[in-house]
Protein backbone atom coordinates (compact mmCIF):
# COMPACT_ATOMS: atom_id res chain seq x y z
CA UNK A 1 0.00 0.00 0.00
CA UNK A 2 1.37 3.80 -0.75
CA UNK A 3 1.45 5.44 1.98
CA UNK A 4 -0.29 9.44 2.34
CA UNK A 5 2.67 12.34 1.12
CA UNK A 6 2.40 15.17 3.30
CA UNK A 7 4.20 18.31 2.24
CA UNK A 8 4.98 20.41 4.89
CA UNK A 9 6.19 24.34 4.34
CA UNK A 10 7.33 26.07 7.79
CA UNK A 11 9.24 29.95 8.11
CA UNK A 12 10.96 31.03 10.97
CA UNK A 13 12.06 34.24 11.52
CA UNK A 14 12.90 35.24 15.01
CA UNK A 15 12.75 32.28 17.25
CA UNK A 16 12.03 28.64 16.41
CA UNK A 17 9.19 27.89 18.14
CA UNK A 18 7.41 27.70 14.31
CA UNK A 19 9.99 25.03 13.21
CA UNK A 20 9.62 23.24 16.38
CA UNK A 21 5.99 22.88 16.76
CA UNK A 22 5.80 22.24 12.87
CA UNK A 23 8.85 19.35 13.56
CA UNK A 24 6.65 17.93 16.24
CA UNK A 25 3.85 17.65 14.15
CA UNK A 26 5.87 16.08 10.79
CA UNK A 27 7.41 13.19 13.37
CA UNK A 28 4.48 12.46 14.35
CA UNK A 29 3.15 12.33 10.71
CA UNK A 30 6.25 9.86 9.94
CA UNK A 31 5.44 7.64 13.08
CA UNK A 32 2.18 7.27 11.67
CA UNK A 33 3.28 6.29 8.65
CA UNK A 34 2.94 8.96 6.38
CA UNK A 35 5.79 9.92 3.74
CA UNK A 36 6.67 13.30 4.97
CA UNK A 37 8.53 16.45 2.97
CA UNK A 38 9.03 19.59 5.25
CA UNK A 39 10.43 22.27 3.21
CA UNK A 40 12.16 25.30 5.63
CA UNK A 41 13.29 28.49 4.73
CA UNK A 42 14.62 30.25 8.09
CA UNK A 43 18.27 30.30 9.06
CA UNK A 44 19.44 26.08 9.64
CA UNK A 45 18.78 25.06 13.54
CA UNK A 46 20.60 21.98 14.11
CA UNK A 47 18.26 18.77 15.19
CA UNK A 48 15.55 20.33 12.99
CA UNK A 49 13.30 19.06 11.66
CA UNK A 50 13.87 15.90 12.44
CA UNK A 51 14.54 12.44 11.57
CA UNK A 52 12.60 10.54 9.24
CA UNK A 53 11.25 13.13 6.55
CA UNK A 54 13.10 14.67 3.39
CA UNK A 55 14.71 17.88 4.12
CA UNK A 56 14.01 21.17 1.76
CA UNK A 57 15.99 24.04 2.51
CA UNK A 58 14.99 27.38 0.87
CA UNK A 59 17.91 30.26 0.44
CA UNK A 60 17.39 31.11 4.58
CA UNK A 61 15.68 34.69 5.54
CA UNK A 62 14.48 35.83 9.08
CA UNK A 63 13.48 39.13 9.85
CA UNK A 64 15.36 42.42 9.82
CA UNK A 65 14.07 43.27 13.23
CA UNK A 66 11.57 42.27 16.29
CA UNK A 67 8.67 44.29 14.28
CA UNK A 68 8.63 41.55 11.19
CA UNK A 69 8.82 44.93 8.97
CA UNK A 70 11.07 43.32 6.63
CA UNK A 71 12.98 40.45 4.96
CA UNK A 72 16.72 39.94 4.88
CA UNK A 73 19.02 36.73 4.24
CA UNK A 74 21.34 35.33 6.77
CA UNK A 75 24.10 38.67 6.37
CA UNK A 76 21.57 41.02 7.08
CA UNK A 77 21.09 42.20 3.37
CA UNK A 78 17.10 43.10 2.63
CA UNK A 79 16.16 40.34 -0.74
CA UNK A 80 15.13 41.70 -3.70
CA UNK A 81 12.91 40.19 -6.46
CA UNK A 82 15.58 38.34 -7.65
CA UNK A 83 15.56 36.44 -4.34
CA UNK A 84 12.21 35.87 -4.07
CA UNK A 85 11.58 34.75 -7.47
CA UNK A 86 14.51 32.33 -6.59
CA UNK A 87 12.79 31.16 -3.66
CA UNK A 88 9.23 30.84 -5.38
CA UNK A 89 10.75 28.43 -8.04
CA UNK A 90 12.12 26.37 -5.36
CA UNK A 91 9.34 25.66 -3.65
CA UNK A 92 7.20 25.21 -6.81
CA UNK A 93 9.80 22.48 -8.03
CA UNK A 94 9.58 21.07 -4.30
CA UNK A 95 5.77 20.54 -4.51
CA UNK A 96 6.19 19.17 -8.05
CA UNK A 97 8.60 16.64 -7.22
CA UNK A 98 6.85 15.59 -3.84
CA UNK A 99 2.97 15.75 -5.57
CA UNK A 100 1.26 15.46 -2.03
CA UNK A 101 -1.76 14.24 -0.80
CA UNK A 102 -2.01 16.86 1.82
CA UNK A 103 0.00 20.20 1.58
CA UNK A 104 0.56 21.52 5.12
CA UNK A 105 0.91 25.49 5.25
CA UNK A 106 2.32 26.39 9.19
CA UNK A 107 0.46 30.30 10.16
CA UNK A 108 -0.47 31.14 6.90
CA UNK A 109 -2.58 33.17 5.94
CA UNK A 110 -3.31 34.06 9.71
CA UNK A 111 -0.25 34.98 9.66
CA UNK A 112 3.56 34.91 7.56
CA UNK A 113 2.02 37.76 5.37
CA UNK A 114 5.10 38.43 4.26
CA UNK A 115 5.79 35.32 2.66
CA UNK A 116 2.90 36.11 0.28
CA UNK A 117 5.40 35.93 -2.90
CA UNK A 118 5.93 32.31 -2.61
CA UNK A 119 3.00 31.29 -0.72
CA UNK A 120 0.49 32.25 -3.48
CA UNK A 121 1.88 30.73 -6.39
CA UNK A 122 1.96 27.41 -4.30
CA UNK A 123 -1.36 27.91 -3.47
CA UNK A 124 -2.53 28.46 -6.98
CA UNK A 125 -0.42 25.38 -8.32
CA UNK A 126 -2.36 23.26 -5.74
CA UNK A 127 -5.59 24.58 -7.24
CA UNK A 128 -4.35 23.47 -10.70
CA UNK A 129 -3.29 20.04 -9.71
CA UNK A 130 -5.67 17.31 -10.82
CA UNK A 131 -6.16 15.63 -7.89
CA UNK A 132 -5.72 18.16 -5.91
CA UNK A 133 -4.57 17.62 -2.74
CA UNK A 134 -6.19 18.56 0.57
CA UNK A 135 -4.77 21.89 1.71
CA UNK A 136 -4.53 22.55 5.68
CA UNK A 137 -3.46 25.55 7.67
CA UNK A 138 -1.48 25.24 10.86
CA UNK A 139 -1.85 27.80 13.06
CA UNK A 140 -1.13 27.82 17.05
CA UNK A 141 -3.81 28.56 19.64
CA UNK A 142 -3.53 32.32 20.36
CA UNK A 143 -3.18 34.46 16.71
CA UNK A 144 -1.39 37.64 16.65
CA UNK A 145 -3.75 40.65 16.56
CA UNK A 146 -4.36 42.10 13.25
CA UNK A 147 -4.58 45.77 13.74
CA UNK A 148 -4.90 47.35 10.53
CA UNK A 149 -8.28 47.30 8.43
CA UNK A 150 -8.91 44.97 6.23
CA UNK A 151 -6.23 42.53 7.28
CA UNK A 152 -8.93 39.92 9.40
CA UNK A 153 -11.25 39.93 6.22
CA UNK A 154 -8.42 39.40 3.90
CA UNK A 155 -7.80 36.09 6.24
CA UNK A 156 -10.64 34.84 5.75
CA UNK A 157 -11.01 35.06 2.12
CA UNK A 158 -8.07 33.36 1.41
CA UNK A 159 -9.21 30.70 3.87
CA UNK A 160 -12.89 29.82 2.32
CA UNK A 161 -11.29 30.40 -1.54
CA UNK A 162 -8.58 27.66 -0.93
CA UNK A 163 -8.25 26.11 2.43
CA UNK A 164 -10.19 22.54 3.31
CA UNK A 165 -9.04 22.51 7.15
CA UNK A 166 -8.17 24.97 9.53
CA UNK A 167 -5.80 22.85 12.27
CA UNK A 168 -5.61 25.13 15.68
CA UNK A 169 -3.08 23.08 17.86
CA UNK A 170 -4.50 23.93 21.06
CA UNK A 171 -6.66 22.55 23.72
CA UNK A 172 -10.54 24.06 23.20
CA UNK A 173 -11.22 24.21 26.64
CA UNK A 174 -7.91 26.73 26.79
CA UNK A 175 -8.20 28.71 23.90
CA UNK A 176 -10.43 28.21 20.63
CA UNK A 177 -9.42 30.47 17.98
CA UNK A 178 -12.13 32.99 18.11
CA UNK A 179 -10.89 34.56 21.18
CA UNK A 180 -7.90 35.59 19.43
CA UNK A 181 -9.34 36.01 15.75
CA UNK A 182 -12.27 37.73 15.38
CA UNK A 183 -13.90 36.53 12.68
CA UNK A 184 -13.78 33.24 13.26
CA UNK A 185 -17.64 32.15 12.57
CA UNK A 186 -17.10 33.45 9.14
CA UNK A 187 -14.64 30.95 8.06
CA UNK A 188 -16.28 28.04 6.03
CA UNK A 189 -13.07 25.47 6.32
CA UNK A 190 -13.68 22.66 8.92
CA UNK A 191 -12.03 23.89 12.10
CA UNK A 192 -10.51 21.40 14.23
CA UNK A 193 -8.85 21.17 17.36
CA UNK A 194 -5.61 19.20 18.19
CA UNK A 195 -4.40 19.93 21.13
CA UNK A 196 -1.03 21.50 22.37
CA UNK A 197 1.55 20.10 20.42
CA UNK A 198 4.05 19.17 23.20
CA UNK A 199 7.15 17.23 23.38
CA UNK A 200 6.87 13.69 24.60
CA UNK A 201 7.57 13.67 28.52
CA UNK A 202 11.38 13.98 29.76
CA UNK A 203 13.44 11.68 31.71
CA UNK A 204 14.23 12.70 34.75
CA UNK A 205 16.99 16.17 35.72
CA UNK A 206 20.64 15.37 34.91
CA UNK A 207 21.53 18.47 36.89
CA UNK A 208 18.96 20.63 38.87
CA UNK A 209 19.23 24.30 38.99
CA UNK A 210 17.18 26.79 41.44
CA UNK A 211 16.15 29.32 38.34
CA UNK A 212 16.36 28.12 34.97
CA UNK A 213 16.11 31.38 32.44
CA UNK A 214 15.14 30.05 29.15
CA UNK A 215 15.50 32.81 25.64
CA UNK A 216 13.62 30.14 22.78
CA UNK A 217 15.67 30.79 19.59
CA UNK A 218 17.38 33.87 21.20
CA UNK A 219 16.88 36.52 18.64
CA UNK A 220 14.92 38.54 20.78
CA UNK A 221 14.73 38.80 24.46
CA UNK A 222 18.09 40.66 24.98
CA UNK A 223 16.61 42.70 27.96
CA UNK A 224 15.59 38.94 29.25
CA UNK A 225 19.71 37.91 29.31
CA UNK A 226 20.94 41.20 30.38
CA UNK A 227 18.64 41.65 33.62
CA UNK A 228 19.23 37.83 34.63
CA UNK A 229 23.15 38.43 34.46
CA UNK A 230 22.69 41.34 36.88
CA UNK A 231 20.27 39.66 38.94
CA UNK A 232 22.22 36.80 39.63
CA UNK A 233 25.18 38.96 40.05
CA UNK A 234 23.58 41.04 42.36
CA UNK A 235 22.08 37.39 44.43
CA UNK A 236 23.46 36.41 47.93
CA UNK A 237 21.49 33.27 48.35
CA UNK A 238 23.71 30.51 46.74
CA UNK A 239 21.01 30.01 44.08
CA UNK A 240 21.91 27.75 41.06
CA UNK A 241 20.86 29.75 37.85
CA UNK A 242 21.22 28.71 34.20
CA UNK A 243 20.68 30.95 31.49
CA UNK A 244 19.93 29.33 28.53
CA UNK A 245 20.42 32.09 25.48
CA UNK A 246 19.24 30.51 22.19
CA UNK A 247 21.22 29.35 19.21
CA UNK A 248 20.05 32.48 17.88
CA UNK A 249 22.18 34.98 19.73
CA UNK A 250 25.14 36.05 17.79
CA UNK A 251 27.87 34.40 18.36
CA UNK A 252 30.35 37.57 19.48
CA UNK A 253 27.41 38.49 21.95
CA UNK A 254 27.24 35.54 23.25
CA UNK A 255 30.85 35.05 23.85
CA UNK A 256 30.75 38.69 25.58
CA UNK A 257 28.27 37.24 28.24
CA UNK A 258 30.36 34.05 29.15
CA UNK A 259 32.91 36.32 29.75
CA UNK A 260 30.90 38.36 32.51
CA UNK A 261 29.58 35.24 33.96
CA UNK A 262 29.43 35.68 37.58
CA UNK A 263 29.68 32.20 39.81
CA UNK A 264 26.71 30.32 40.21
CA UNK A 265 25.48 31.15 36.75
CA UNK A 266 26.08 28.67 33.98
CA UNK A 267 25.05 30.08 30.68
CA UNK A 268 24.18 27.38 27.51
CA UNK A 269 23.33 28.69 24.02
CA UNK A 270 21.39 25.32 23.49
CA UNK A 271 20.85 22.79 26.00
CA UNK A 272 19.20 19.68 23.82
CA UNK A 273 17.96 18.33 27.62
CA UNK A 274 15.99 21.78 28.30
CA UNK A 275 12.50 19.75 28.79
CA UNK A 276 14.34 17.51 31.28
CA UNK A 277 16.04 20.31 32.99
CA UNK A 278 12.14 22.05 33.64
CA UNK A 279 11.38 18.67 35.36
CA UNK A 280 13.99 19.69 38.08
CA UNK A 281 14.28 23.24 38.60
CA UNK A 282 12.44 24.67 41.04
CA UNK A 283 11.67 28.22 38.93
CA UNK A 284 11.57 28.04 35.04
CA UNK A 285 11.75 31.84 33.87
CA UNK A 286 10.91 32.34 30.02
CA UNK A 287 9.16 34.49 27.43
CA UNK A 288 5.66 33.21 26.75
CA UNK A 289 6.06 31.02 23.48
CA UNK A 290 4.02 28.27 22.80
CA UNK A 291 6.97 25.67 22.63
CA UNK A 292 8.06 26.75 26.21
CA UNK A 293 5.05 27.00 27.57
CA UNK A 294 4.11 23.77 26.71
CA UNK A 295 7.67 21.89 28.17
CA UNK A 296 6.26 23.77 31.23
CA UNK A 297 3.27 22.48 31.37
CA UNK A 298 4.12 19.31 30.42
CA UNK A 299 7.21 19.20 33.58
CA UNK A 300 4.41 21.10 36.03
CA UNK A 301 7.18 23.31 37.30
CA UNK A 302 6.64 26.65 38.89
CA UNK A 303 6.70 29.51 35.81
CA UNK A 304 7.46 32.68 35.54
CA UNK A 305 6.50 34.11 32.37
CA UNK A 306 7.94 37.41 30.93
CA UNK A 307 6.08 37.72 27.36
CA UNK A 308 7.62 39.00 24.23
CA UNK A 309 5.73 42.42 23.60
CA UNK A 310 8.28 44.56 20.89
CA UNK A 311 6.36 45.75 17.67
CA UNK A 312 3.08 45.71 18.79
CA UNK A 313 2.94 41.68 19.48
CA UNK A 314 0.11 40.32 21.78
CA UNK A 315 0.05 36.83 21.58
CA UNK A 316 2.62 35.92 24.52
CA UNK A 317 1.17 38.52 27.10
CA UNK A 318 -2.81 36.68 26.27
CA UNK A 319 -0.85 33.25 26.81
CA UNK A 320 0.83 34.61 29.73
CA UNK A 321 -1.90 36.27 31.16
CA UNK A 322 -4.33 33.37 30.97
CA UNK A 323 -2.26 30.92 32.62
CA UNK A 324 -1.51 33.18 35.45
CA UNK A 325 -5.64 32.99 35.96
CA UNK A 326 -5.32 29.51 36.48
CA UNK A 327 -2.78 29.58 38.68
CA UNK A 328 -0.39 27.39 36.32
CA UNK A 329 1.76 30.68 35.62
CA UNK A 330 3.33 34.06 37.41
CA UNK A 331 3.89 37.39 34.57
CA UNK A 332 6.27 39.85 34.64
CA UNK A 333 5.83 42.42 32.01
CA UNK A 334 8.06 43.22 29.18
CA UNK A 335 8.03 46.56 30.42
CA UNK A 336 8.82 45.84 34.17
CA UNK A 337 11.92 44.03 33.04
CA UNK A 338 14.86 45.31 34.84
CA UNK A 339 17.46 43.56 36.94
CA UNK A 340 15.37 44.35 40.12
CA UNK A 341 11.85 43.58 38.76
CA UNK A 342 13.13 40.29 37.48
CA UNK A 343 15.65 39.70 40.78
CA UNK A 344 11.68 40.67 42.89
CA UNK A 345 9.35 38.19 40.87
CA UNK A 346 11.91 35.32 41.26
CA UNK A 347 11.87 36.03 44.48
CA UNK A 348 7.79 36.01 44.70
CA UNK A 349 7.39 32.94 42.17
CA UNK A 350 9.86 30.84 44.55
CA UNK A 351 7.44 31.00 47.56
CA UNK A 352 4.46 30.98 45.66
CA UNK A 353 2.54 27.58 45.87
CA UNK A 354 3.26 25.16 43.37
CA UNK A 355 0.84 24.93 40.31
CA UNK A 356 -2.04 22.90 40.58
CA UNK A 357 -2.19 19.89 38.26
CA UNK A 358 -3.90 21.13 34.65
CA UNK A 359 -5.98 18.88 32.71
CA UNK A 360 -4.99 20.60 28.92
CA UNK A 361 -4.52 18.18 26.23
CA UNK A 362 -0.59 17.97 25.47
CA UNK A 363 -0.68 15.30 22.37
CA UNK A 364 -1.46 17.59 19.88
CA UNK A 365 1.45 16.25 17.44
CA UNK A 366 0.13 12.27 17.24
CA UNK A 367 -3.52 14.08 17.07
CA UNK A 368 -2.51 16.21 14.47
CA UNK A 369 -1.38 12.78 12.63
CA UNK A 370 -5.00 11.51 13.17
CA UNK A 371 -7.09 14.04 11.97
CA UNK A 372 -5.33 14.39 8.72
CA UNK A 373 -5.63 10.81 7.96
CA UNK A 374 -8.96 11.08 8.63
CA UNK A 375 -10.27 13.99 7.20
CA UNK A 376 -7.97 12.96 4.00
CA UNK A 377 -10.50 9.96 3.54
CA UNK A 378 -13.30 11.63 4.10
CA UNK A 379 -12.15 14.38 1.79
CA UNK A 380 -11.40 12.27 -0.96
CA UNK A 381 -14.58 10.43 -0.94
CA UNK A 382 -16.38 13.91 -0.47
CA UNK A 383 -14.36 15.46 -3.84
CA UNK A 384 -14.82 12.65 -5.90
CA UNK A 385 -11.23 10.78 -5.68
CA UNK A 386 -10.91 7.16 -6.26
CA UNK A 387 -9.01 7.19 -2.54
CA UNK A 388 -7.93 3.21 -3.56
CA UNK A 389 -6.99 3.63 -7.42
CA UNK A 390 -4.69 6.94 -6.05
CA UNK A 391 -2.84 4.54 -3.92
CA UNK A 392 -3.09 1.39 -5.30
CA UNK A 393 -5.13 -0.24 -3.36
CA UNK A 394 -7.30 -3.29 -3.65
CA UNK A 395 -10.92 -3.25 -3.72
CA UNK A 396 -11.71 -5.73 -0.63
CA UNK A 397 -12.44 -8.45 -3.52
CA UNK A 398 -15.55 -6.51 -4.75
Amino acid sequence: MKRLRAFLYVQHLLGIGHLARSSRVASALVDDEFDVTVVTGGAPVAGFPGLGVKSVTLPPVTSGDEGFSGLVDLQGKPIDDDFKKWRSEMLLQAFRDCRPDIVIVEAFPFGRRQMRFELLPLIEAIDATSPRPLLATSVRDILQERVKPGRNEETVDLVNRHFDLVMVHGDPAFATIDKSFPLARAIRAEVTYTGLVAAPPSPAASERFDVLVSVGGGAAGKSLVSSTIAAARNANNGWKWCLITGPNLPKDEFDAIARDATPGLSIFRFREDFASLLTGARLSVSQAGYNTVCDVLRAGCRSLLVPFAAGGETEQTVRALMLEELGLATVLMENDLTPEGLAQAIEQALVAPTPSAHRLDLEGARRSAQILRERYRTWSLKMGHDFRKAHNQPDDGA
